[in-house]
């Protein structure tokens, strides 16, 4: 019949098989394959009832104390009930944690909001990271109001993950956007020394720059110039971070045609008016995945400023089975703190698969 269809000049319609039928000649299409799928099929049947079943199951739910876990053969998530304002708010003062809590509440909401598109513009989305991350700081130090000052040794948990991984990327974009230019300056020296700096700066781990920022950084300057600890850091990641997303940045206006800087010129745009208007908004759209990816990143680095000895969301799980009740629970704490990684840097890969399709960026 297909012979017919060509013969007359009709071109047949694709064929689209099933997905029963793809799924047949990919996995069994012959009997050592169909033999392997099985077996595979069997294994990963057998680990996910076995891990349903001490994760839920058999797990012990009660907040009831160490005590109702002795006999438990399931995940003892009773130590979550029990320890999970150290885990989210760390050493921060007990009858504060409503401020802890309001605040990340408000960095989250920061984050939900810059992500529609009504705020992207070079005025909103500056102006809703302003004041979503200064009534966090706001809430987080206190100070005013009534509130009592809670100073930054006593932060922890997930709050100081938060306000950490937040100032990073707020100080850091507008420092990469900065180093991007200087390096794709016509002045040679200016556009050597950022090169220099940037790859000098790529080429160490960032373990080494919080080990520097931390505890090198005050023998090598005046003690009025040292600062709080905990801003060293912030300074070290935000620079690291920025030295990468300067790269990336500098990448998506590498991918745009050069015709474009000249028509803007002919226009009789300045300089600052033709990277604002026309450069940068497209050089962000084509850098938009490694953008993400490097945010992902960025979120999960946070754990790192555990070895320096800040009390966040891992140290604070670390302190949850530390005493001697707990400490056979820290499989479950564990699972707990990669469940809070996993959300996060899961909703921020999606929202970034959902930003590549809207706009096109793979097409482009």
């Amino acid at each position: 019949m297909s012979n017919v269809a060509i013969v007359s000049g009709e071109i047949p319609p694709p064929r689209h098989d099933t997905f029963l039928a793809a799924v047949r000649k990919g996995y069994f299409a012959t009997p050592g394959a169909a033999a392997v799928t099985s077996v595979c099929l069997a294994l990963i049947a057998l680990a996910v009832w076995t891990v349903f079943r001490w994760a839920v199951l058999d797990a012990v739910w009660s907040s009831g104390g160490p005590n109702v876990c002795q006999q438990a053969t399931g995940a003892c998530w009773a130590v979550i009930a029990a320890r999970w304002r150290l885990i989210f708010f760390g050493l921060y003062p007990y009858d504060e944690q409503w401020r802890s809590a309001l605040a990340c509440a408000a960095i989250l909401a920061t984050v939900a909001v810059s992500c529609f598109p009504f705020s992207w513009s070079a005025t909103r989305l500056p102006l809703v990271w302003i004041a979503g991350y200064g009534v966090f700081y706001g809430l987080m130090r206190g100070g005013f109001l009534g509130l009592p000052t809670v100073l930054e040794t006593q932060w922890g948990g997930l709050s100081l993950t938060l306000f950490v991984f937040s100032t990073v990327v707020v100080t850091g974009m507008p420092l990469a956007v900065c180093l991007a230019l200087l390096r794709r300056s016509r002045l040679p020296v200016i556009a050597r020394t950022v090169a220099v700096l940037i790859d000098g700066i790529r080429s160490l781990p960032l373990v080494a720059i919080l080990f520097t920022a931390a505890i090198i950084i005050p023998y090598a300057l005046p003690h009025f110039l040292v600062g709080d600890k905990l801003y060293r850091v912030i300074a070290g990641f935000s620079l690291f971070f920025a030295v990468y997303q300067a790269e990336i940045i500098r990448g998506g206006m590498q991918a745009l045609p050069a015709g474009q800087e000249e028509a803007a010129h002919a226009l009789g745009l300045n300089y600052w008016q033709t990277m604002s208007r026309i450069v940068l908004p497209q050089a962000f759209r084509h850098a938009l995945p490694p953008t993400i990816n490097q945010v992902v990143i960025t979120f999960m680095e946070t754990s790192l400023i555990v070895i320096i000895g800040f009390f966040e969301v891992m140290a604070s799980g670390n302190a949850a089975f530390s005493t001697a009740e707990w400490s056979a629970t820290y499989v479950e704490v564990y699972v707990f703190v990669a469940a809070i990684y996993f959300a996060f840097t899961f909703t921020l890969s999606r929202y970034g698969a959902y930003l590549e399709r809207r706009l096109n960026v793979a097409r482009h």
